[in-house]
C-alpha cells in the first residue's frame, strides 16, 4: 500500500511538472500612439482603419520578439520602430514641425531589472531615434545626449540609419504648423500663448518578457511650433519613461507637467512603496495629480504580474495590448 501511494504521488508530481512545463511563458505588451484631442467627427473611417492597422503592426512586431523568447528591451524597440515609420503618429516620419519648419526628435528607453537607460533629444537626421537612445544606453558612458552631440555620437554607430530632415515632412503636420502659427499671431500681443492640447503626441511601448523582465520606451516629435530647442518629457527618464523590476510606464501628454510631476516614476513608486495596484497608481497620477497641476494626457503601464493599465484624461489615446492570457485589443476612444 505505501508503495502504491508513493508511485501514485510520483506520477501526479511528474504530471503536474509536465503540465507546468507545457504552459506558455507569461509575456505581455502594451503600446500607445499618443493621447490628445482626437475627435470622432474629424477622423474619417479610412484614417481610423489605417491607424488601427499601424497599431496592430507595431503590436505584432513587439509580440513576435516576446513569442520567440526575446528580451523586453528588444520588443519595445521593435514596436516603436514600426510607429516611427508611420506618418500617422508624432514620432519619426510623422513628427510635427518646430517653429522654423524643421523637426527635432526625442526618445528614451529603459530596462527594468538592470535600471539601464538611454535617451536622445533634439536629433534631426536619425530615422529611428529609439535605436539611437538604445545605442546611448549600450555604447556610451552617458544616459542622455542632445542636439549636435547626439548627432555626432550617431556618426560613430554604423547601425543607426540616417535621413535628411525633410524626410520627416508630411502635409498633415505642415498644416498643423500653419494653423498653430496663425492662432499664435491672432493672440493678444504681449501674452504668452497657451499650448493647445491637440498639438502633442508620442509613441511608446512597455513589455514583459518570458524571463519576468520589464522594459519601457518612448519616442516623439515633440510639440508643434516649439521654440528654443524645447524638450518635453519623452526623453526624460522618470518623467515620460520608467521601468524597474516591478513596473514599467510610457507617458503621452503635456510634457511640462509630466516633467514637473515625474509622472512615470511616480506611478511605479506608488506600486513599490505604497503597495498600490498598478491601476490605482496610474489612475491617481493621470486623473488627479496631472490635472490638478494644469496638464493632461495619459500613460500605458505594465507590471511584473502582467497587469495592464491605460488611463487617460483626454478625448482619446491610441493604444493596443496583448495580455499574458493572449487577449488583445486596439482602441482609440474610451469605448
Amino acid at each position: 500500500m505505501p508503495r502504491r501511494f508513493l508511485l501514485s504521488l510520483l506520477l501526479l508530481t511528474v504530471s503536474a511538472l509536465s503540465a507546468h512545463a507545457a504552459e506558455p511563458p507569461r509575456t505581455a505588451l502594451v503600446i500607445h500612439g499618443g493621447a490628445g484631442t482626437i475627435e470622432r467627427s474629424a477622423m474619417s473611417a479610412a484614417d481610423e482603419q489605417a491607424i488601427r492597422a499601424d497599431l496592430e503592426r507595431a503590436l505584432e512586431a513587439g509580440n513576435a520578439v516576446l513569442a520567440a523568447g526575446g528580451a523586453a528591451l528588444d520588443a519595445v524597440q521593435a514596436a516603436i520602430q514600426v510607429l516611427e515609420d508611420s506618418p500617422r503618429f508624432n514620432a519619426g516620419k510623422g513628427a510635427v514641425f518646430n517653429a522654423v519648419g524643421g523637426h527635432e526628435l526625442d526618445a528614451s528607453i529603459m530596462e527594468g531589472h538592470t535600471q539601464r537607460a538611454g535617451a536622445v533629444a533634439g536629433v534631426t537626421t536619425v530615422r529611428h531615434p529609439i535605436a539611437l537612445a538604445r545605442a546611448v544606453m549600450e555604447h556610451s558612458p552617458h544616459v542622455m545626449l542632445a542636439g549636435a552631440g547626439a548627432e555626432a555620437f550617431a556618426d560613430t554607430r554604423p547601425e543607426i540609419e540616417r535621413v535628411a530632415n525633410g524626410w520627416f515632412d508630411t502635409d498633415v503636420r505642415r498644416r498643423q504648423l500653419e494653423k498653430a502659427q496663425a492662432a499664435e499671431t491672432a493672440q493678444a500681443a504681449g501674452g504668452v500663448p497657451a499650448m493647445p492640447g491637440g498639438y502633442f503626441g508620442t509613441v511608446g511601448a512597455v513589455a514583459l518578457d518570458a524571463h519576468g523582465h520589464l522594459a519601457a520606451a518612448t519616442s516623439t516629435g515633440g510639440m508643434t511650433n516649439k521654440r528654443w530647442g524645447r524638450i518635453g518629457d519623452s526623453p526624460v527618464i522618470g518623467a515620460g519613461t520608467w521601468a524597474d523590476a516591478r513596473c514599467g510606464v510610457s507617458g503621452t501628454g503635456w510634457g511640462e507637467f509630466y516633467i514637473r510631476n515625474a509622472v512615470a516614476h511616480d506611478i511605479c513608486a506608488r506600486v513599490a512603496y505604497r503597495g498600490d495596484s498598478l491601476a490605482e497608481a496610474a489612475d491617481a497620477v493621470v486623473n488627479r495629480i496631472v490635472p490638478a497641476a494644469g496638464g493632461d494626457g495619459g500613460v500605458i503601464a505594465l507590471d511584473v504580474e502582467g497587469n495592464i493599465a491605460m488611463p487617460f484624461n483626454t478625448a482619446g489615446m491610441y493604444r493596443a495590448w496583448i495580455g499574458p492570457d493572449g487577449r488583445r485589443g486596439v482602441a482609440i476612444f474610451r469605448d
